[in-house]
């Protein structure tokens, strides 16, 4: 009689699992589940064996505009590596991964894109875990990293090109050819200069933006900085029979910044308006405090540099600061230009909380103007 109970109980266990499962398949995912669910930062889909969405949590929601309860998985995507993925995961019991993209009509992202069945002790529920991560950031990043590894093996190779030509045609021919030696002596020692530019501001933009987020605590007279700039570059200014005028506030812009760096974007900013100004024009250096600036907290100094030149098109100005971007890559390269001045500039102003902008109109000039929060607390702080 024990036995027979035993095997009873048994079948009726047997049975109550049966039913448990056949239940599970297309049950409704727990209040306490959805919780957890809904408080993870990635899109996360639950999916019953016809891939009818059980859950889709909220960043789902957020991220794809969609409500997709009950509703098919492929009123999300139809993209065959996906479904493949998931395919997969069901065919071998476990999980699956593949990278799929994504386009809202603007913008393309990619998803890391992960299937998992759902297992419950004793209990085989048909269930997958969809989840998706956006790796777009790392993508980008790797496209960076190419892209800056290609520029700089091609800014290096023209002189180096340059160089080896030269050496070749003054160990043969030009030998003895005084006036073709110090004609081609002269260009190499041009292009050697421009690799060894090119190296400095490699090396600076490196520091930089390992420096990035350590926040200047020097306190710097941002009038003094303009000033001393100017003094040094004004020679250069009456070599090319153009000039530098200063207006706006002689003194008080105090800022938390490091004066080299500063001095740095002063410089580069004014040394650019001299050598893409028009001949014989004027630079304007102005300096003055603004309020209202967007996401500065507080009054800011500000300091803009105007020239008179050709002017740039509305379609480059949202580039200019990136590496290695140039409007005019021959003219750039004949002034002795690295293509890496704005960036340097954009990273230190970054540094110092502050923020560059950039206008222009083709036939009048540019302005570039550089802003940085006045100190009104101790620096330290």
């Amino acid at each position: 009689m024990v036995r027979t109970a035993e095997r009873e109980m048994g079948a009726k266990h047997f049975k109550l699992l049966a039913h448990t499962k056949e239940t599970l398949k297309n049950a409704p995912v727990d209040e306490g589940f959805k919780n957890i669910l809904d408080g993870l930062p990635d899109p996360v889909i639950i999916v019953g064996p016809d891939l009818r969405i059980l859950h889709a949590n909220t960043a789902t929601e957020e991220q794809f505009g969609l409500r997709l309860f009950n509703e098919s998985f492929y009123a999300l995507t139809r993209q065959p590596e996906a479904l493949a993925c998931i395919r997969k995961a069901k065919e071998e019991g476990r999980s699956a991964e593949t990278k799929i993209l994504f386009s809202d009509g603007k913008f393309d992202s990619t998803f890391r894109f992960s299937v998992s069945p759902i297992d419950l002790p004793r209990i085989r529920t048909e269930w997958l875990v969809i989840s998706m991560t956006d790796v777009s950031h790392v993508n980008d990043a790797e496209q960076i990293r190419r892209e800056f590894v290609a520029n700089v093996s091609h800014e290096l190779r023209s002189p180096l090109t340059t160089l080896t030509g030269f050496i070749e045609t003054l160990k043969g021919e030009a030998s003895e050819d005084k006036g073709a030696r110090s004609r081609f002596l002269q260009i190499m020692e041009n292009e050697a200069a421009r690799m060894e530019r090119l190296v400095s501001d490699l090396l600076s933009l490196s520091k930089l933006e390992a420096d990035e987020r350590i926040r200047p605590k020097d306190t710097v007279d941002v009038c003094d900085v303009v000033r001393n700039t100017i003094s040094v570059l004004r020679p250069i200014a009456d070599r090319s029979g153009s000039s530098i005028e200063l207006v706006g506030k002689e003194n008080g812009l105090i800022v938390s910044g490091d004066l080299g760096q500063l001095t740095q974007v002063f410089h580069n900013l004014i040394e650019n308006a001299l050598k893409y100004g028009s001949e014989n024009g004027t630079v304007m250096v102005n300096c003055l405090i603004k309020h209202n600036i967007d996401e500065i907290l507080g009054p800011v100094a500000c300091v803009e540099v105007t020239d008179q030149g050709d002017g740039i098109d509305a379609v480059h100005l949202p580039r200019l600061t990136e590496r290695f971007y140039r409007v005019d890559k021959h003219r750039s390269r004949e002034v002795g230009g690295t293509g890496l001045g704005l960036a340097i500039v954009k990273h230190i102003v970054n540094r110092h909380r502050g923020r560059i902008a950039i206008a222009s109109q083709l036939g009048v000039g540019s302005n570039f103007s550089v802003m940085v929060p006045l100190q009104t607390q101790s620096p330290s702080t």
